[in-house]
């Protein structure tokens, strides 16, 4: 039997990301280390000077159909595998002629990269679905006593620090770092196969009798949420649509766990809009918020904003959240900026930015408010139907589909009719009132929210909240809830404020009492058929 310690090294390197590879495959060719690799890559590190042997030299089998066929053979897999300490192992590897393979260096067909191209065909995305690549970092990963498995570029210098240091075949890595590698390597290829499979259950309305999540580390947090806590954000792949998952960060402190929750709130608040809207979130809750009645109107964002601050609930802005559906202009950025706190008489204090682009000017103006001042830009949420939203619980986790806005219809079920301007207003307050925690109740007039009650165990009080909240702006507002009234006394506190209009999901089995109660008050009660209940 050979005596496979004297068995030359070899390398087995087939990426699709060619990013950094010179300074590995220089370092293994002075080291004596034999460079295997499949076509591309092979041209690649030949183009670098280094010698390389092609796979299909070793397995004496050609490249077939299309590449879909390079190294799925006993002489690489066994070379891959065999256990070295294990004496049946070496004989059959001798009686097949099978060399060792020590390291493998491999990541994955970009499929990622391929489906998130908005014009690519299905042909396009199952041709980028890797099938030698998973099987080879997964058999390497197996056998990390031996063998050892990179899957990212960062982690090459490693590997070129041991062979400068004189490291026998790489033998003296301690196991902690094979055994991570591993991990890293069994998490790449689970992240790839659940991107695909999110891919393939996209139309499927079914919930599968096997979920698997997947997701890339997007950053690690200041902290979770509280300062105690560690925390860190992971993109979804396969499971959710675009969002604040992919944030760009322009400026200001690093994120932490209640930032991107809160900064994920407002903007999805104004992204459920068509027409222009600003919000201010404050744990979660929009405190302010308005909304342009057309575009174009003639008004400024930086109109919409001072209405929506001054209108609202400008004591809670304090410190919050501004998110805006358009692109932040100068103007806009000068009124976050310059308006002062209506009672204070200072400028306003905001934690993060969010909106889908600003300005040049604009950004720059707002990165002198504060250099704490976060400010972020986020792709406009796709189509938030198509995806799933997963929430933990104690051992395990919920799922459901999105609480996607529905051209909804309002039927009124009252003696008073509604004009377009009453249902434009209920409209502008029932989307609202989804992204206000139950139970909800908003009140808005002339586009703007100026009373908010959210997360009462009874909906009356939520009511009586937001009818203190607006006092006089109340006069002339409508209301909305975010689910059926199960009695009137709702109502009566919205009719009692000055509102001039209801709307509610409808089915209780009271509604007739409260279609009696807005009748009586001369008021207009319409309904939904849909709840929108945010816990």
């Amino acid at each position: 039997m050979r005596d496979e310690i004297n068995v030359k090294k070899t390398a087995l390197i087939a990426v699709s990301d060619k990013r950094d590879l010179a300074p590995l495959v220089t370092s293994l060719s002075n080291q004596g280390w034999e460079i295997l690799a499949t076509g591309g890559t092979a041209k690649v590190i030949t183009s670098l000077g280094v010698a390389v042997t092609q796979v299909a030299e070793r397995t004496q089998i050609p490249e077939m159909l299309g590449g879909r066929v390079k190294t799925l053979h006993p002489k690489i897999h066994g070379g891959i595998l065999f256990r070295r300490g294990d004496s049946s192992d070496l004989r059959e590897i001798e009686q097949y002629d099978i060399q060792s393979i020590d390291l493998v260096v491999c990541n994955l067909y970009p499929f990622r990269e391929t489906i998130g191209n908005a014009d690519h065909t299905d042909d396009e995305a199952l041709d980028q679905i890797d099938i030698g690549g998973p099987t080879m970092i997964r058999a390497a990963a197996k056998n990390y006593k031996d063998v050892l498995v990179l899957v990212d570029p960062a982690d090459y210098e490693l590997v070129v620090e041991a062979l400068q240091a004189g490291m026998d075949g790489l033998s003296n890595l301690p196991l902690t770092t094979r055994r991570s590698l591993a991990s890293k390597a069994f998490s790449h290829v689970a992240s790839y196969d659940g991107a695909i499979s999110g891919y393939l259950a996209a139309d499927d309305e079914s919930f599968p009798g096997e979920l698997t999540i997947s997701g890339v580390l997007q950053s690690n947090l200041r902290y979770g949420e509280n300062p105690h806590q560690r925390g860190a954000l992971y993109r979804a792949e396969g499971i959710t649509t675009s969002g604040l998952g992919g944030y760009q960060q322009h400026h200001g402190l690093s994120m932490s766990y209640v930032n991107v929750l809160d900064a994920d709130a407002a903007f999805r608040c104004v992204s459920d809009f068509d027409t222009p809207a600003v919000t201010i979130v404050k744990h979660t809750n929009p405190c302010c918020a308005a909304v342009m009645n057309s575009e174009p109107s003639g008004e400024a964002l930086s109109g919409l904003y001072e209405k929506a601050l001054l209108g609202g609930d400008y004591v809670s802005a304090y410190g919050g959240i501004i998110a805006v559906n358009r692109i932040v202009d100068f103007d806009l950025a000068a009124a976050i900026r310059d308006v002062r706190h209506p009672e204070s008489g200072q400028r306003m204090l905001y934690d993060i930015i969010v909106a889908p682009g600003y300005e040049l000017d604009a950004l720059e103006h707002l990165k002198k408010k504060s250099k704490n001042l976060r400010i972020l830009e986020v792709e406009p949420t796709g189509d938030r139907a198509r995806g799933l939203e997963i929430r933990t619980i104690e051992g395990g986790f919920l799922v459901q589909t999105p609480d996607a806005i529905e051209d909804i219809t309002l039927e009124v079920v009252s003696e008073v009719g509604m004009d377009e301007e009453t249902k434009r207003e209920l409209r502008v307050a029932w989307i609202l009132s989804k992204h206000v925690s139950s139970n909800a109740v908003v009140f808005v007039k002339d586009g703007v929210m100026v009373g908010m009650g959210a997360g009462q165990p009874n909906r009356v009080q939520s009511a009586r909240l937001a009818a203190l909240q607006a006092g006089e702006r109340a006069v002339g507002a409508v209301c909305a809830t975010d689910a059926f009234l199960p009695f009137p006394d709702t109502l009566v506190v919205a009719a009692e404020a000055g509102c001039v209009a209801v709307v509610h999901t409808g089915g209780s089995i009271r509604d007739a009492e409260s279609v009696e109660e807005a009748n009586r008050r001369g008021i207009v009660l319409a309904v939904t058929g849909y709840r929108h209940f945010r816990h």
